[in-house]
């Protein structure tokens, strides 16, 4: 699927299931009312696109997803792949790197889970706090398979940031195409000096917590982005919130997903960040990274 006119949330999840691994209920996305409102104000507000990350054993629900895309008027591109143990499910471990690949290729060029929608994007393909498992490097090869056989870009996880460099050196083992690669969370890491390395290596970097001050405040992504910016590296930037939780929802006192709008933008035009840049990491980039 192409993405449409708007601007783009390029990590999301809109329907999602983490609260067996974490034991909590707010971890469960499947409040559909909750969620269309949010969107349908984002589509007013300039949106077009969400790029949705939730994969196998995520508690990935497509007839969910559709219909929501069919009553917000938003383009939701779907995701393959695994996500990082603790939370794979039985296949993760049981399949073998060909295998997976093999599923993930099917979701991507005939469709998920027996539906006719298609996946766009491999992702999120995660790696733990300070190391890849061998399971999850099993899951990185498997991805670079499906990506090499399709072209689909790869968005990854980060745990807290961690981990970045040592993806991108599978990547390249297996001769990806890095400028098709986004590395998610990267803002967790809190380091400039860290995430510039990042873009070095030639692939995307994704800011996608904003609106997560417990984890990082944003005021240390605006002063980043703003330095990013003077370097002249927003092409290889993307923004958006990786909502995974009800409570992180307007109207249940959390940031709600026009926050990124409302008030990250600004707080970013107040501090100098040029609008080249903004159109960049909202719009531009991903139409070249999701083709």
């Amino acid at each position: 699927m192409n993405l449409k006119e708007g601007m783009t949330y390029s990590h999301e999840h809109v329907a999602i299931d983490l609260s067996g691994v974490k034991k909590n209920e707010d971890c469960r996305l499947d409040c559909f009312q909750d969620t269309l409102a949010e969107f349908i104000e984002l589509k007013s507000k300039g949106v077009g696109n969400i790029i949705e990350l939730t994969n196998r054993g995520m508690g990935r629900d497509v007839p969910y997803m559709e219909k929501m895309a069919e009553k917000s008027g938003l383009n939701i591109l779907f995701a393959t792949g695994f996500y990082k143990e603790p939370f794979l499910p039985p296949e993760g471990y049981s399949l073998n790197e060909k295998e997976l690949a093999e599923l993930m290729i099917e979701e991507l060029e005939v469709g998920i889970e027996g539906s006719e929608s298609k996946a766009s994007i491999i992702g999120e393909i995660g790696s733990s706090k300070d190391e890849i498992t061998p399971i999850e490097r099993k899951i990185f090869n498997a991805s670079c398979r499906a990506h090499i056989e399709t072209g689909a870009p790869i968005i990854t996880h980060t745990t807290l940031g961690t981990m970045a460099l040592e993806q991108i050196e599978i990547f390249k083992e297996y001769q990806v195409d890095l400028d098709r690669v986004i590395i998610s969370h990267v803002d967790l890491s809190g380091s400039l000096d860290y995430i510039l390395r990042i873009i070095d290596k030639g692939v995307n970097v994704a800011f996608d917590t904003i609106g997560k001050e417990n984890y990082q405040p944003d005021g240390l992504r605006i002063d980043m982005l703003k330095e990013i910016d003077r370097r002249g590296l927003s092409e290889k930037v993307l923004l958006s919130m990786d909502i995974t939780r009800k409570s992180a929802f307007k109207h249940r006192g959390g940031p709600g997903y026009a926050y990124l709008l409302d008030t990250f933008l600004p707080a970013l035009r107040e501090v100098g960040v040029s609008h080249k840049a903004i159109e960049n990491m909202t719009d531009k980039n991903i139409r070249r990274i999701v083709k």
